[in-house]
């Protein structure tokens, strides 16, 4: 199931009670009060004075559901504690909650409406043996843009309705949803060779945590995989790195050609972790891994997504979700690959006589090439004759100028030169064109022709390799 659309983002503030820390109880000041140094951010209450009461974990006995504190609904009078969100018309809410009992038997009613006029959802009865736990959904009505999610106490055992009814752990709110922002650094046009990183910010928009996050990345069609570039750059777990499968939170899976990261809190080596909404976690979490850009890649582009898997547990069982990044696509420039092979009709000449010289270049792509230059300057002992083949000859700088060659094709280029001098004479060609070379090694070619003297004079290349 694909995540739809996100609706206005809906989370209570302060839904465990854990702001601020309070010694064993204190009945403090409501969000109202903003003059009070020390107050409850979030909540509010109908009481007149604006308190409410907060316990800390284990005063009187009593543990806290959720974290280390809780609050009590009412502090000094029977009142409703309430929280009024922003919310869009027709939004699914999920709202699960903590209730215990003080002395005994405690009833409690969970309003949710139009601040105006709150609508009964639920009653709860809870003893003081137990914290109860309740979970549900809420579909705001056509116009409703501002929701009251409210508590209000009914009884408590001992007949006074201000003592009693315990509560912790509390969400309203919107389902997780996850937001995918994929970077590519450099940003192009780039060459064969050349390394990318690929950065993937995941950020929660939702209300809920997204639960059991998982991330994966295929590595794009014309790049390989650099290993040991995963990374968790920030957020939880930050600075994970690892590329063996089953080890950390993110490895590569050379089987799928993919990269993997479980990601939040409580991430493992199998199963992903719980990443909160950006109310808690402004910046999510973000990941990076690199790849190296293939020879096929030359002359076209690298398109890339990638995707996340996560759960939403707000309700009765795990709803599967997924999101999808933005794509990248990165150009490269085109490549060719040449070579050149060097050959001499004859090894061994006299003096006098015609040394040929015969060249084959090919270009075996993956794109064409252009500009396309030979350098095959002739030594000394050699003198100029003539040159064949596609493109022109400058003797007087050695440069060949081929121009293009088509993607698979090949040329033959012949250099003839007069030997003038005995001796050993090497001469060597390279080939070059305007585009990048993935393999150089093939790009220069050597042969050495011996030229003797008159029969009658010693050998002048004896020796020679």
């Amino acid at each position: 199931m694909t995540t739809p659309p996100a609706p206005l983002r809906v989370a209570l503030a302060n839904g465990s009670f854990e702001q601020p820390v309070v010694a064993n109880v204190e009945i403090l000041p409501d969000a109202s009060q903003t003059q009070a140094s020390k107050r409850v951010p979030g909540w509010l209450t109908t009481a007149s004075d604006h308190r409410i009461e907060l316990w800390h974990s284990g005063f009187q006995g009593v543990p806290a559901a959720d974290g280390t504190q809780f609050a009590e609904l009412n502090a000094n009078e029977v009142s409703t504690l309430y929280q009024d969100l922003p919310t869009t018309p027709g939004s699914k809410l999920y709202w699960r909650l903590y209730h215990r009992g003080r002395q005994g038997d405690d009833t409690m009613a969970l309003d949710i409406g139009a601040p105006s006029a709150p609508v009964e959802q639920r009653r709860f009865t809870d003893g003081n043996t137990a914290w109860g736990y309740y979970t549900g959904t809420y579909t705001v009505p056509a116009g409703q843009t501002l929701t009251r999610f409210a508590f209000r106490s009914i009884s408590a055992a001992g007949g006074n309705r201000s003592v009693g009814n315990f509560l912790d752990g509390i969400f309203f709110g919107t389902a997780p949803y996850v937001v995918l922002d994929k970077t590519a650094a450099p940003t192009g046009p780039l060459e064969v060779g050349d390394v990318i990183t690929y950065r993937i910010a995941v950020r929660n928009e939702g209300g809920g945590a997204a639960e059991n996050l998982a991330l994966t990345d295929v590595i794009p069609q014309g790049t390989t995989y650099l290993p040991g570039s995963l990374r968790i750059i920030d957020g939880p777990n930050a600075g994970v790195k690892s590329d063996a499968p089953g080890d950390d939170q993110a490895h590569y899976d050379s089987g799928a050609d993919k990269v993997v990261f479980r990601l939040g809190n409580g991430a493992g080596a199998v199963d992903g972790g719980s990443l909160p909404s950006t109310e808690t976690l402004p910046a999510g979490t973000t990941v990076e891994y690199r790849v190296t850009v293939d020879r096929a890649a030359g002359g076209g582009q690298i398109s890339n997504t990638a995707s996340a898997a996560y759960e939403n547990r707000l309700g009765d069982k795990p709803e599967p979700l997924t999101s999808t990044s933005n794509e990248q696509v990165t150009q490269v420039k085109p490549a060719a690959d040449l070579s050149v092979t060097k050959a001499a009709d004859a090894t061994t000449v006299t003096v006098g006589q015609t040394v040929t010289y015969r060249l084959t270049v090919r270009n075996a792509g993956p794109n064409d090439a252009t500009g396309v230059t030979v350098t095959d300057q002739l030594p000394d002992g050699l003198a100029f004759l003539s040159a064949d083949g596609p493109g022109s000859y400058d003797p007087a700088t050695g440069l060949w100028r081929v121009g293009g060659l088509a993607e698979g094709a090949g040329a033959t280029l012949v250099l003839r030169a007069k030997a003038t001098a005995a001796g050993l004479i090497g001469n060597t060609a390279t080939v070059t064109a305007n585009e990048k070379d993935p393999d150089t090694t093939d790009n220069t070619d050597s042969v050495s022709v011996c030229v003797e003297p008159a029969p009658s004079c010693c050998d002048p290349c004896a020796g020679r390799n």
